[in-house]
């Protein structure tokens, strides 16, 4: 066993067993504890679970990944700006008003304002979107395990669902919060520590959102000697309409994502939930700021790594990636094929997924950093799943099963249907980590583009617009979600690899199916009869500050009309 593998253990050991140990800890016996963990989390736990639950794998593994290697850095940048602006929405559109509304779930909130059909699509889009999200993280904690500790994707997605099954089933959100503090906590120092070293190392400057602007001509001239765009040059890769629906997709996508807004169910009040969010943004913050640097610091070094190298001189952490198929050649061939002639950074082809795991390689950094950042990402992945399989689960236990199937069911009835749920949903999340439609960015993307087309606009008009009806929101979710997953579908180059409708990427279309779920919802809403009178003083007063007498009964259970 390597030193890398001997530390990246140790640290997984560690820190599997403090989740755990949380977990046991924070067990629960009724279902406001296992949906919402009593609705009794402080603002700044709350702020940093929710920034746990957000950054995923895509984030920690994947995104600088995308600045630096699939894109250059300008037009990666597009993921920086949808995925942080999605949370200013969601701090001033939607938290506050969805947490006074009082319920469990999102499909709850959908079910209540509109009516039962309404809510069955909700719960089909909660779980589509949630699905799709899920696969990136088990891909994460596939990546991580075949890297680090040698053994195969198979067997390390078995290992992340065995770690999630245990914790999620066991303390419900309960656990799942405290253990994603935890999280969050291992996750931003395996980040920050390695940015912070060689940013100190290559500029003396220890701050990386700073040290990175004073390589930036250097990597911008690298890129030109080998025709590539410049790192930093505007609209070379991605058009300013197709930058404009990936950002609009991302931003609105994280305002309609299930697992992210359910997070705010577990403030203790309405002004708890607004804090909750501006927390939530400095944590995110932290590592999203830095995400640009370690793109790069970490290309840069690669490009100089590479420049008239040969197998026989290659440094060490390129051969390792090698060995288990993430570095290959530009034609897709093992880099066995590159013989002993010298070569370049475009005569091989470098997966997104591996630059921040490999960075502190790269960077020279000691064998306890490195394992130290694999824990960090299966932090990463491991908090986001455990919040997917929860929406998963509270969907088909409290949306279907209680809600539809047995009115009568008791807590504990409506435990054990849960915690099956998730069981059975941890299968089929660990099967698509085996068989991810992309990598990993590339697949939570259209998650986003998922919950933009379905979720936002049904929220948004259910809030803001009292005569939105249950017809028009069911028609809109489900003309948004099948357009925009029809779409995908056709464009995925795993699947079909068109090129769609006037150069839309997949990433991009769910801004479309946004805009016609928006326009059937109001156009279907008009030509149908308004919501009760009752219902629409409801939705007046969830938007103003206080605890009103309509308010207050609706989220005790009693039945509005719609």
């Amino acid at each position: 066993m390597s030193q890398i593998q001997l530390w990246t253990l140790i640290f997984a050991i560690i820190t599997f067993g403090i989740y755990i140990y949380i977990a046991y800890a924070s067990r629960v016996s009724d279902t406001a504890g296992f949906y919402v963990a009593g609705g009794g989390i402080p603002a700044p736990a709350n702020g940093a679970a929710i920034a746990a639950d957000w950054m995923s794998a895509a984030s920690f593994i994947s995104l600088a990944g995308i600045v630096g290697l699939a894109y250059n850095g300008y037009a990666g940048g597009v993921f920086l700006m949808g995925w942080t602006g999605g949370y200013v929405l969601l701090a001033l559109l939607l938290a506050p008003y969805l947490r006074k509304f009082g319920k469990f779930t999102l499909p709850d909130f959908v079910g209540d304002r509109y009516s039962e059909t309404t809510r069955l699509v909700a719960v089909l889009a909660a779980i589509v979107v949630s699905f799709v999200y899920v696969a990136g993280q088990m891909a994460g904690v596939g990546l991580v395990f075949t890297r680090f500790l040698g053994v195969s994707t198979e067997i390390g997605v078995i290992i992340g669902m065995a770690i999630v099954f245990f914790y999620a089933v066991l303390g419900g959100m309960k656990g799942i919060t405290w253990t994603q503090v935890a999280q969050y906590s291992v996750l931003i120092v395996a980040y920050l520590i390695p940015a912070v070293a060689v940013s100190s190392r290559v500029t003396g400057i220890p701050l990386p959102q700073i040290g990175f602007g004073a390589i930036l001509e250097e990597l911008n001239g690298l890129q030109a000697d080998l025709g590539l765009a410049e790192y930093s040059g505007a609209f070379t890769q991605i058009s300013m309409p197709n930058m404009v629906l990936i950002t609009a997709a991302l931003m609105f996508g994280t305002a309609g994502l299930p697992h992210v807004i359910v997070r705010f169910y577990t403030a203790k009040s309405v002004r708890a939930a607004r804090y909750s969010a501006l927390w939530a943004i400095f944590f995110i913050a932290l590592l999203y700021t830095t995400a640009p640097s370690v793109a790069s610091f970490t290309k840069l070094q690669i490009m100089k790594d590479l420049d008239g190298a040969t197998l026989a001189t290659v440094p060490d952490w390129f051969n390792q990636w090698a060995d288990v198929g993430l570095i290959t050649t530009a034609a897709g061939g093992p880099v066995a094929d590159l013989g002993t002639s010298t070569f370049s950074y475009t005569d091989v082809m470098i997966n997104n997924d591996i630059i921040v795991l490999a960075s502190p390689e790269i960077g020279g950094l000691p064998a306890p950093i490195v394992g130290l950042v694999a824990a960090g990402a299966l932090a990463a992945a491991l908090s986001t799943a455990s919040g997917l399989l929860l929406v998963i689960s509270s969907a088909v236990a409290n949306d279907v099963y209680y809600k539809k199937i047995n009115p009568a069911a008791t807590e504990q009835r409506q435990l054990m249907v849960g915690r099956i749920a998730m069981a059975c949903a941890i299968i089929v999340a660990g099967y698509f980590g085996v068989n991810p439609p992309g990598f990993v960015a590339q697949v939570v993307a259209l998650a986003f583009g998922l919950a933009a087309a379905s979720f936002f606009p049904t929220l948004v008009l259910g809030i803001f617009w009292k005569r939105a009806t249950a017809t028009g929101a069911a028609a809109g979710m489900i003309s948004g979600l099948v357009i925009t997953f029809a779409y995908m579908v056709w464009t995925i180059p795993i699947y079909g690899g068109s090129e769609g409708l006037f150069g839309i990427p997949a990433t991009g279309i769910g801004t479309i199916g946004m805009l016609i779920n928006f326009a059937v919802t109001i156009v279907v809403s008009k030509m149908t009869p308004p919501p009760s009178e009752e219902m629409q003083e409801l939705v007046e007063e969830i938007r103003y500050p206080g605890r009103t007498d309509l308010v207050k009964r609706h989220a005790g259970g009693e039945p509005i009309g719609h």
